[in-house]
């Protein structure tokens, strides 16, 4: 990419774990990128007023109204006399509105399935939607499919499935036999049942090898993320979920692997650092100049796969099952674990019992029949939230 094609850039979930290390390589490409707005939910209003600054954007967005005065506020004590004036947008719409701005590439780091809106309204306006937030394609996969005006329009932000990406240019798609998703194991791989039935929330949050933000570090633990990222593969590549096998590699080191039906396996091997996938999202299909630091080859290495202990792990088999039965199964399956997460970090419920009140309420669901619609995937997410309510009250 050239100086003369710079690519303005619409940041969504500014201050999350995403967020900052996307502003780190935005900061750190300043030939190749103009960012023009940001989005946050609005609990660190002086972060998002600095990046705002730092990065010289037109418009800041926030979905908590009640954070715009501080916004406004650290806004006027950062920004020197004389420099343009930053609007400032709030409410629960406010990224959704953002995302529709026609930016060349919208990164959507936002955490939950609040990021649907924003991923409709960025595929809609035509822009390149750099997809960080998996949750939005897994509850509203035939929606999302139906808003792009382009096939190549969604680039996966996620580790593993920018990695599938990047393998998947070794071959044509006929000629995929399975794709390899990868999984740390989390900080509980090895555990017995019983020894993680009394495991605490700091032990839940300390991952081994990703820092990231404590609802995704708690589906890493309880392997929730790899099902959802089992239903966002599926999705994104039109591969069947009978096609795709789950291995553990603890180093996570090779981001995932893609085989091939003449025997050869591609794989995608970089340190962990997600600063590496958030460029490929940017600049796809090009690569960017020192983004992460390469494997070493010169030091002597072991990395392992082993098979995933799904009796004790049983989210990835409860996201094939909730793929299988598509419609509004997937919305059901996320929202459920979004509410009983939260339980879990509050202290309300054991950490086994995030997937086992998921799997009943998933048991529970009937999807409508006929085409999905933003309205089907609205009631069920707020069914599920209901009734995960109930159950968890029950215990």
């Amino acid at each position: 990419m050239s100086s003369s094609s710079v690519r303005s850039v619409t940041l969504l979930g500014s201050t999350g774990s995403i967020g900052t290390q996307a502003v780190d390589v935005l900061s750190r490409h300043r030939d190749r990128y103009r960012v023009t707005a940001l989005s946050a939910g609005g609990a660190q209003p002086e972060m998002l007023a600095q990046q705002a600054v730092d990065l010289d954007v037109e418009v800041v967005a926030v979905s908590d109204e009640a954070a715009v005065p501080a916004l406004r506020d650290h806004l006027s004590r950062l920004q020197t006399p004389g420099s343009r004036a930053i609007e400032v947008l709030s409410g629960p719409d406010a990224a959704t509105t953002l995302a529709a701005g026609g930016s060349d590439v919208v990164l959507n780091g936002i955490t939950g399935s609040v990021g649907l809106g924003p991923t409709l309204a960025a595929l809609r306006s035509g822009s390149t939607l750099a997809l960080a937030n998996k949750e939005s394609l897994v509850v509203g996969g035939p929606l999302v499919q139906a808003a792009r005006v382009r096939p190549d329009q969604i680039v996966p932000v996620d580790s593993e499935h920018s990695a599938m990406a990047q393998s998947l240019r070794s071959g044509a798609r006929h000629e995929v036999r399975r794709l390899v998703l990868t999984a740390s194991g989390g900080p509980f791989r090895g555990w017995h049942r019983d020894d993680v039935k009394a495991v605490t929330v700091d032990q839940a949050l300390d991952h081994p090898t990703w820092s990231m933000g404590p609802v995704v570090t708690i589906n890493s633990a309880t392997l929730v993320n790899k099902g959802l990222e089992l239903i966002e593969a599926h999705l994104l590549f039109d591969v069947p979920v009978d096609d795709i096998t789950v291995v553990v590699h603890p180093q996570s080191v090779v981001h995932s692997m893609v085989e091939f039906h003449d025997g050869s396996t591609i794989a995608q091997a970089s340190p962990p650092d997600m600063r590496l996938p958030i460029a490929l999202g940017l600049s796809w299909p090009e690569r960017l100049d020192d983004v992460s630091t390469p494997c070493d080859w010169s030091r002597p290495v072991a990395w392992t796969f082993e098979p995933l202990d799904e009796t004790l792990f049983g989210a990835v088999r409860l996201a094939r099952q909730v793929a299988a039965a598509g419609a509004t199964h997937p919305a059901v399956f996320n929202a459920a674990n979004e509410e009983c997460v939260a339980a879990f970090l509050e202290g309300r419920i054991g950490f086994l019992e995030i997937v086992e009140t998921v799997e009943r309420v998933v048991a529970e669901h009937e999807s409508s029949s006929g085409v999905l619609t933003l309205d089907d995937v609205l009631a069920a997410e707020t069914w599920a939230r209901g009734r995960a309510r109930e159950v968890l009250a029950e215990r």
